[in-house]
Formats: structure tokens, sequence, C-alpha cells
């Protein structure tokens, strides 16, 4: 939904400080780190702070650690665990994450927890759940829209707007499934950068590496998951911002097609109604399956229209096996690296390591020519996103407040460096927004013609030009904001880690737009790599990225 900021009318260090003493109240004493506990070494994961801290029991551990989500959701509808454990068990682990990592905004523990107790009266009186997502806890990025909470999606000025009276759409449709939700997550200034930094609720961490960044602008849900705080979160996406969270924590993340999952009553600072990238939600979490199941939940038989004008009444296929698939295997297109965004060691190597695995089983594998040719390229399909994301007015949401920008906002990265502007800059509006959809609809032409030549099933590609990198380096997103620009389903799945052994050196772009490479600034920071498929094949998109993930997983 759009939205309106009340004007200017105290200093911004007061609001924020009064509301970060707000959210602070929301932690109970009793989940709270001692300072031997906040002298935190880099490596979270490692260092295994949940069960070091006490907060925990072993059943709260064993609930967080050694499931998935469609593992658990067996066990609550059978009554072996009930809601109000896996509920207590995830808010502790939530706010042991938010104190180490900064990854929430807004907590709701209380109301999570009474929710949790009416889902067990519920399954007890009428011995069956309430839905398919019965007594899960969800984690939901800060543009989403509950009843009661805030939505200040990283701006000082909305501190002045008052709760949400309605839910977003999605939430809806999750309660009424009997999903739990208990936290929303932390996202940049702006929302479009790829390091979740504001000035309300400071800095996400990464859990693997505290130096590096969790991504953005689903950073706060990224950070959540691979802290396992929450075992099925929701995202949105674009030009990346689900897929480089997953990338840099080291978990599953899922761009669908546009309009699959509603998206609407979120607080949005885009102007609506202009052409141009359309943004979607989608899922995050630690298996191909629990992003299925999001998927087949939320989608199911094509009554999302029900919830958000905007969905599309097109029913989740639940056996995509009906897809022909060639001589046993995958053909598996492989986009070769753009000129202009070289691909850091580490990820050139996971690359090419999934790619000898997915031949070795027998698939058959299709490089992917992509140099400045054909309307083909990376750098290319960058540039028209790009002039779709500034062309037309801006509202000036920090302006409002007073607050400075954060370093990756005021960094400003753009592509244009790899080339001209797709259309001439000084066109009337509307003659601009005509050829901008032409050399769109090119790109498209070229993708489709490329697809269908090469009967292709699915594209693999890397996530991004680098793992997680140093804070406020990231750049521009090349390598998702393509699929952005055609609107075709991505996946990234975890694989591998960066070596300082086996990807010695440095690499020096020379440039702000992407980020340098040093070998032990990111050793050990997971690796991945992106699964695409045409436009509404989301099923196909998902189906073989688990069999590309059985493979490389081995």
């Amino acid at each position: 939904m759009a939205t309106e900021v009340a004007p200017r009318n105290r200093d911004w260090q007061d609001l924020v400080a009064d509301k970060r003493r707000e959210c602070q109240k929301q932690i109970p004493h009793e989940w709270t780190l001692g300072d031997d506990l906040l002298a935190l070494p880099l490596r979270l994961l490692d260092f295994d702070l949940p069960r070091r801290s006490g907060i925990l029991s072993e059943l709260e551990l064993d609930i967080t650690e050694s499931y998935t989500a469609a593992q658990l959701l067996v066990k609550l509808a059978s009554g072996q665990v009930s809601s109000l454990a896996v509920t207590t068990a995830f808010c502790k682990r939530a706010a042991i994450a938010q104190q180490a990592t900064s990854c929430l905004t807004e907590t709701f523990f209380l109301q999570a927890l009474d929710r949790a107790r009416f889902l067990d009266e519920y399954l007890a009186r009428e011995g069956r759940p309430i839905g398919p997502l019965h007594g899960l806890p969800v984690s939901l990025k800060d543009s989403f829209c509950v009843e009661g909470v805030q939505s200040t999606v990283g701006y000082v000025s909305f501190l002045n707007k008052a709760p949400a009276t309605t839910n977003s759409a999605l939430v809806t449709m999750l309660l009424q499934m009997g999903a739990v939700l208990y936290v929303k997550t932390n996202v940049p200034q702006t929302m479009m950068t790829g390091d979740s930094e504001n000035n309300i609720f400071g800095r996400t961490l990464n859990p693997h590496n505290t130096n590096l960044t969790a991504g953005g602008s689903s950073g706060g849900e990224g950070a959540l998951v691979a802290f396992r705080g929450s075992i099925l979160g929701v995202g949105t996406d674009i030009a990346g911002s689900i897929r480089i969270p997953a990338l840099c924590c080291g978990v599953y993340g899922f761009k669908p097609t546009a309009d699959r999952v509603p998206f609407g009553g979120q607080v949005s600072i885009a102007l609506e109604g202009l052409p141009g990238l359309k943004p979607c939600a989608g899922p995050l979490a630690h298996s191909i399956a629990d992003l299925q199941l999001f998927m087949k939940c939320v989608v199911g038989e094509g009554n999302a229209w029900e919830y958000d004008h905007t969905a599309v009444a097109a029913p989740w296929n639940s056996s995509p096996r009906a897809i022909s698939v060639r001589n046993g295997g995958l053909t598996i297109g492989v986009l070769a690296e753009d000129k202009h965004f070289p691909l850091h060691p580490p990820v050139k190597r996971a690359l090419e390591e999934a790619v000898k695995a997915l031949n070795r089983a027998g698939h058959r594998i299709v490089r992917i020519d992509n140099q400045d040719k054909d309307n083909m390229s990376v750098a290319y399909a960058s540039r028209i996103a790009f002039q779709y994301f500034t062309y037309g007015p801006h509202e000036d949401y920090i302006g409002a407040s007073g607050e400075p920008l954060v370093n990756s906002v005021a960094k400003r990265a753009s592509p244009m460096f790899s080339g001209p502007w797709p259309v001439e800059q000084e066109q009337e509006p509307l003659k601009k927004i005509h050829n901008l959809h032409k050399a769109h609809q090119q790109v498209s032409e070229v993708w489709r013609q490329t697809w269908v030549e090469q009967k292709l099933d699915v594209v693999l590609a890397p996530g991004a030009q680098n793992t997680a990198v140093a804070y406020d380096t990231s750049g521009w997103p090349p390598y998702t904001v393509l699929w952005n620009l055609l609107d075709y389903p991505a996946c990234i799945i975890p694989f591998g880690k960066a070596s300082k052994d086996l990807d010695p050196g440095n690499m020096e772009t020379g440039d702000a737009v992407q980020a340098d490479y040093h070998s032990g600034e990111v050793d050990g920071a997971p690796c991945a790599v992106q699964v695409i498929a045409p436009r509404f094949q989301d099923e196909k998109c998902l189906w073989a990225a688990d069999i590309i993930d059985q493979v490389l997983r081995g």
C-alpha cells in the first residue's frame, strides 16, 4: 500500500532512542544474554550461542535444530509436540539471534504464545489441525503489515506512523492456514541495497562471519533463518532481495514469478501504477522441500486471488514430473560470466564444480554465451532494470526526518559503467516508457528463443559475482536482477564455501559498483548456485532445483 509520512516534528535521534527502548522491552528479561556472551566471536554458528546461553532447554534446542518445517508440521498436526512448545523454542532462539545479529525489527512474542495456546486448544477440542501450517512459527520481512505492529521499512520518518490496522493479504492467508507469526525482520534503508542497515535498528550481521554482510534487502530474514531462529521466513524480491541474503547466509531462497504469492497490503515506498519490475514475495528456508511446502500452501488450489486482487488464479502443480525430461536427465543451460561483472574465485569454482557434478550425474550441459550481443548480456539487462528504477518522481522519506544516509545507500551503486542508457534519458516520459518496454521485450524474446532452441529445462547461474563480502561493498546485483526483469522464478541453493587455500589471492575491481575480492576476508563464507526456469514455471524450477540439490549434496 502507498504510505504517507507525518510532518517532521522531533529530532530523529529521539525517535530512534524511543523505538529501541520499546523493542528492548519486548524481549523477556530471562531471554537476555549476559555481558560475557555478548563479547561474541566472528563465527557465531560455530560458537553455538543458543546452547551456551542456557536459555533454551534440550527439548527446545532439538525442536529448533533437528527438523525441517515439513517434519515439524507432522508432529504438530498429530499432537506429538505442542504449538506452545515449538513457538516458545523459536521465540527464544529469535531473541538470542536479535541480540547477536540485529536481525529483527518488531517482536510480538506474547501474542505468538497466546496464538499457540489457542491452536493447541483447537487441536485438542476438534481433533484436527486448523490448516496446513497449524502451529508453525513463520517470520516476516518488516514490509508486511501485521495488525497492531509498526512497519517502518528502514525509514526514521515512518516512526511517526501508527501501527497497522489491517493485515497484508499474505499475513491473513498464513493465519488462516494456522501459522504463528512472532517476529518481523530487518531491512536496509530504502530497501534497495545489499546491506541490511538502517538508522533505527542498526546493521544485521551475518552469523557465518559477523564482519561480512548478511545481504539485502531481506537480510534480517537471511540471518534469522541461518541462525535457526526461524524455520520458514518470508521475504520480498525486486532485484535479488530474497536470493542475495540466502546466498550470503547459506540458506535456500526462492523468488517466484510475480503475483503467484499475494503481495498486496504491504508498506511500499514505490509509486504504484508505473510500468517496471514487479516485486514478489517468497520463502527462505533450510531445504528445497520447505520452499515447496510454502509455495504449495500459499498458491494451493489457485485461490490466492481471493486475498489479493493482484494475485493470479493459477493453482500449484504438485506433479511437475509431467514436464518432459530428455533422456532421463535435465538439460541445463549454464550462464557464462559477464565480462563487466567478473566472478570472484570461490563463486567461479563453486559454479564449475556444480557443472562437473551434474555432468557426471548424466545431465546435459549447454553453455550460454553472455556477451554484448543480441540483447543477451547480464550487463545490458542490468542497465534496463536500472533505468526502470530511476525514472519517475520519488518521495524523499529520508529527508522527511533529517536522518543521514547509511553508507550502502550513499554509495548509489549503478551498472551504467558497463554501457550506455538503453533509452535516451531526455525523452518525454511516455516515449521513454514505450521505448523501455520495447527494449525489455527484446531481451525477453532473445531469452525465449534461447530456451526453445537449446531445449533447456533450467538455467544454472551464479547468484552474485561474490559471496558475502565486507560491509557496504556489495554493489549492483546483476546476476539476480536479470531474472526480475524477465520475471523468471529463481532458486538459491547453498553449495560449498569460500577457501583462502582453494581460492587464494586478491581481485581488485577498481570501482565502487562491485566488491573487491580478498581471500582471507571471506574465507569460510557460504557459496551458492542459482537455478532459473521460465515465467510461471515455478513448479519446474523447484522440482529441478531439488534434483540439482541432491546431486550437489552427493
